[in-house]
């Protein structure tokens, strides 16, 4: 049986094999162009595409894919043989440098905002030569960006790679500032935590919703669900564990660093966190293990649910982004340090995310808005839709101190002068871990806990590598005019605490007092993805991102209509599944189920007038209420769908299916779900909750 070791990265076209493989030269040039961003010439990349294509094929590969993620938010990939025919109709097997960095797939059906007309169907992909080649399902995966004829970004990575350029560009002034000469770059690492629920796939096959939307839109209430806390942290079930142990081998294989896994609170619900690494390929890695879940899954005739409300009255499934910054030569530039001047660059940097995150709190939000995302964040599971940010008291304490002037310690207090004094030493964690934080310090990274768990990580970390990088362009353009650095540095943080120290909130964010009290702050409270998509156009915004070369305003617009797009026909997708399962099967089911109880009653009363018949008379006549009420119910959804016709605004049309169309779906789901705990489960066309929870042994 092979060991973790043996098997780890062997998919994966990475270092060590680029070292035994490639001539010196050649590899020392690979190595530029991934940490420098230097492209590489013609005849190098042909060389590495030989090479490349050798070791797939002895892995077992035929095929090749330009591996992107469009902006559906999930991959694509157009498979290529390495076949290319010969005379005497002989075929040899060959792959080209041009290949290798360039292709063309049909462009035309890919989300675009605008950016493009139907017709016009050419689109590129470009090799990110930051990110490794990979095999999967016996294919050489190369990841790539995906770029219009024009070259406006068609994906998630090309706005991801440009945003860590510029934390980098920026980053890399403040640490000239400090005399870091021996750095040559920063890097945002992260480490994405993704949860999800398993179910059995017999049941799943049985809910055209689970089917069409990924969550379900009716569902009765179990005797059971989340209540006694006996699922979160328990003993793994063998069907589970297996799946677990097959996603743990498939992913090592592809060099994605899978380290924790557990139950999670609701029933069926389970989470699988890996070791941080640089972004983008952060990115690649979960857009993998998502892929990966979903297959394994349906080999132990399961179906891994993503989506972010897949259950009514148990939690949804999240995503945290455990987001930091490092230097080259190794340096959390989130961790305090031993000296005055490692201190000081902590707190600038620390600084540097808490204006960050008050300054564009409203991107940070739309960033992870969706219409699976809506039914979770501000719910009692996840973090408040008011973005907000944990630091802990001591810190907290720390930062206050610095502010007012005033002395901290113990016994013996003392003024903090920035770049003189060194911090007070306090432990990484000082206080306990505040999960109703949207936005957590855990020591020496960030917790951004409001992804959505089917969502790319790849737009939240767009935005927060952008908005970080301004507030160090800022701090840059300050110090470097500094007559004196020290006083300067000191007199900036200070400011920058007294002026955004109201994004700093230690609190429980699920009371309703932290409502009244975010607002009395200022702080934005979007409850909808509707309320948050027109910011994607504030000046500020788009200033920001055309600043810092990450989106042009024309990309920025797109993504504006995309974003609505998607929602509006996400609403509909669901809105037009409801009534389907209402008129076909839910109606006839309960109208059979009521003729049952008539006839019984009947048959009763013709054999004794005295017998008993109030079970079947009573729920008879409940259920012809409430089907004549389900009638009226699913008739009004029928004609709110109707009336999108009438507008024409992307933003008036998703404010209507928010206010009108989701008002109308959730209205019938109140009836349907009532109905249901009227009618014989024989009767019930769809499995129930406690059977989709706990179908899983």
């Amino acid at each position: 049986m092979s060991t973790v070791t043996e098997i780890f990265g062997t998919m994966v076209f990475n270092d060590s094999v680029m070292r035994a493989r490639l001539p010196k030269e050649v590899f020392r040039q690979v190595q530029r162009s991934m940490k420098d961003g230097k492209r590489l010439d013609s005849s190098a990349a042909t060389v590495v595409a030989n090479a490349m294509k050798d070791w797939a094929i002895e892995k077992g590969a035929t095929h090749f894919t330009h591996w992107f993620q469009p902006m559906t938010g999930i991959t694509a990939e157009k498979h290529d043989s390495f076949l290319s025919p010969v005379e005497d109709g002989r075929v040899i097997m060959e792959f080209s440098g041009k290949e290798l960095i360039q292709g063309e797939p049909d462009a035309s059906s890919f989300p675009s905002g605008g950016l493009r007309a139907t017709f016009e169907a050419r689109g590129y992909t470009a090799w990110d030569p930051t990110s490794y080649a990979f095999i999967k399902d016996n294919t050489l995966c190369i990841p790539t960006a995906f770029c219009s004829y024009g070259g406006q970004a068609l994906d998630k990575k090309t706005p991801l790679l440009r945003s860590m350029e510029a934390i980098n560009r920026q980053g890399m002034r403040i640490l000239k500032l400090f005399g870091n000469e021996n750095v040559t770059s920063i890097r945002t690492t992260v480490g994405p935590e993704q949860e999800y629920f398993l179910i059995d796939r017999n049941m799943y096959e049985k809910r055209k919703d689970l089917i069409y939307t990924g969550r379900t839109l009716f569902g009765a209430k179990p005797p059971k669900g989340q209540e006694l806390d006996d699922h979160y942290f328990g003993t793994l079930k063998q069907r589970v564990q297996a799946f677990m142990k097959e996603l743990d081998e498939e992913l090592w294989k592809l060099g994605v660093m899978a380290k924790t896994e557990h139950n999670e609170v609701a029933p069926g619900q389970h989470e699988l966190a890996p070791v941080f690494t640089t972004t983008n390929i952060a990115a690649d890695h979960n857009q993998l293990t998502m892929e990966l879940m979903q297959k394994i899954a349906k080999k132990y005739d399961m179906v891994c649910l993503l989506h972010e409300k897949p259950f009514a009255g148990v939690n949804g499934s999240g995503k945290h982004n455990n987001w930091s910054i490092s230097t080259n030569t190794g340096v959390n530039l989130l961790e305090p340090g031993d000296t005055p001047a490692e201190n000081a660059q902590f707190l600038l940097f620390l600084c540097a995310v808490i204006q960050a995150v008050d300054d564009y709190q409203d991107m940070l939000r739309l960033c992870v808005a969706s219409a699976g995302n809506d039914h979770r964040l501000g719910a009692n599971e996840a973090p408040p839709a008011i973005v907000s940010m944990f630091i802990g008291s001591e810190l907290e304490s720390i930062l206050s101190a610095i502010e007012r002037d005033e002395p901290y310690g113990g016994t013996e207090k003392e003024l903090i002068k920035v770049g003189v004094h060194v911090l007070p030493k306090f432990p990484r964690d000082t206080t306990d871990r505040n999960r109703t934080s949207p936005f957590a310090f855990t020591g020496n990274k960030f917790e951004f806990r409001m992804l959505g768990s089917s969502q790319s990580i790849s737009g939240p970390n767009v935005v927060l590598n952008t908005v970080v990088a301004e507030s160090l362009r800022q701090y840059a353009d300050i110090l470097e005019q500094a007559e004196d650095f020290e006083l300067a540095l000191h007199d900036l943080i200070r400011r920058v605490i007294r002026e955004h120290k109201r994004i700093i909130f230690n609190g429980n964010g699920y009371d309703d007092s932290w409502v009244k009290e975010a607002e009395s702050r200022g702080l934005l409270n979007l409850k909808s993805t509707p309320d948050c998509v027109p910011y994607y156009l504030a000046e500020k915004n788009i200033a920001l991102f055309v600043r810092h070369k990450v989106y042009s305003e024309t990309e920025i617009r797109a993504r504006y209509e995309i974003k609505l797009d998607n929602y509006c026909k996400v609403l509909h997708i669901e809105a037009s599944t409801m009534l389907d399962m209402v008129w076909k099967d839910i109606l006839p089911a309960a109208s059979a189920y009521s003729k049952s109880l008539v006839d019984t009653a009947l048959s009763k009363k013709a054999l004794n007038e005295n017998i008993d018949r109030s079970f079947e008379e009573e729920n008879a006549a409940k259920l012809s209420t409430l089907t004549a009420t389900a009638v009226i119910k699913a008739r009004a959804l029928e004609d709110a769908l109707l009336e999108i016709k009438n507008f024409s605004d992307s933003l008036e049309q998703a404010k209507f299916y928010r206010d009108t169309v989701f008002s109308a779906m959730n209205e019938l789901r109140i009836v349907i779900d009532e109905m249901e705990t009227h009618t014989a489960a024989s009767y019930w066309p769809y499995p129930s909750y406690g059977e989709l929870l706990f179908s899983v042994k």
